[in-house]
């Protein structure tokens, strides 16, 4: 692949909170029309319920994919029966690696014992804007980024609200006071959360770059679409379904500058078809595995299939195959 000069974010003034905040009052003053719900905890700190005890939608789902790419990501739900599947996510983003990846890639890991939260123990990894103030990924020292927001917002996939110890290490961590911190809550069991998952398609690909070695400043924009399955009542079928939708049904281009052979090499080790777990259903992968994300091939995280174009040389590359059949036979029964 190619070597990094320098952090590909040094320098980079943008603030994914202070983007993110417009899209995150949207959320709040349309609510009820989205079917999700908010209220201030005692000390102040605003917990979005995007399906939890709400129902959710898929419509809150799109915002809240917005709001995790630090409102510089585009995401839109596409009617479009010709593709195998009748509802796909479009994403994209002139700010691909501030986006996904000093953003929306969920790598804050948050636990806590159930001695420490007086019950049940609880982990959750978050994403979204709120991870760039807090900068605890050594993701962070690599893409030489560090917001500064008076205001941050947190994601996190989970069918609770996160226990007083863990908003008390957000608020620390992040810096924030208590008005100034959103967590916004979708279970993956939900049409919000599913929605949002799957929205990370683009996201996946730039962190399966960067697992490559491929140099992040020379990835200058993306695109990408994935089919939308309907939520699972049952975590790990849901959790599944998510992961399949990009794993199979993912579609990724990426722009890039540099040279011909690093595209090519990128567009050659980037799809899901490289992994030795390829070719069954994300749940039965993870059920043998023993609910071990770490005894997953690593190469499987990835689209089916993309393109990367060189806009140097002007060349693309293609690499990998969308597989709708296996969807098809994972999500749909006919009605006869």
């Amino acid at each position: 692949m190619t070597t990094q000069a320098s952090p590909p974010l040094a320098g980079c003034r943008l603030s994914v909170n202070a983007l993110a905040e417009p899209l995150v009052r949207r959320l709040l003053d349309e609510a009820e029309a989205l079917g999700i719900a908010y209220e201030r905890d005692a000390a102040g700190v605003c917990i979005v319920d995007a399906g939890v005890a709400t129902r959710g939608s898929v419509a809150a789902g799109v915002l809240v994919g917005e709001i995790c790419m630090g409102g510089l990501g585009r995401v839109g739900l596409r009617a479009d029966g010709s593709g195998g599947w009748p509802t796909w996510l479009d994403v994209a983003s002139a700010q691909p690696v501030l986006a996904c990846l000093g953003s929306q890639y969920a790598g804050w890991s948050l636990a806590a014992s159930k001695e420490e939260t007086g019950g049940k123990k609880f982990f959750s990894l978050g994403s979204g804007p709120a991870r760039a103030l807090a900068g605890k990924e050594p993701l962070f020292a690599e893409l030489g980024y560090r917001d500064q927001s008076a205001a941050g917002v947190l994601v996190l996939e989970v069918d609770r609200v996160p226990p007083k110890i863990i908003v008390d290490k957000l608020l620390r961590d992040c810096g924030l006071t208590p008005e100034g911190l959103t967590v916004i809550l979708t279970p993956t069991t939900s049409l919000a959360g599913t929605t949002q998952v799957v929205a990370r398609v683009l996201e996946v690909a730039l962190h399966k770059a960067h697992e490559l070695g491929f140099a992040l400043a020379d990835i200058v924009d993306g695109a990408a679409t994935a089919p939308l399955p309907a939520p699972s009542p049952d975590g790990v079928e849901a959790m599944g379904r998510t992961n399949d939708a990009i794993l199979y049904g993912g579609r990724v281009q990426l722009s890039v500058k540099g040279s011909d052979g690093a595209a090519r090499e990128l567009a050659r080790q980037l799809p899901s078809r490289n992994s030795r777990d390829y070719g069954r259903s994300f749940a039965e992968i993870f059920k043998e595995a023993g609910h071990d994300f770490y005894k997953i091939d690593g190469a499987l995280f990835a689209p089916a299939e993309v393109w990367v174009s060189n806009i140097a040389s002007g060349t693309t590359w293609h690499g990998g195959a969308t597989d709708l059949p296996l969807l098809q036979r994972l999500w749909m029964k006919e009605a006869t």
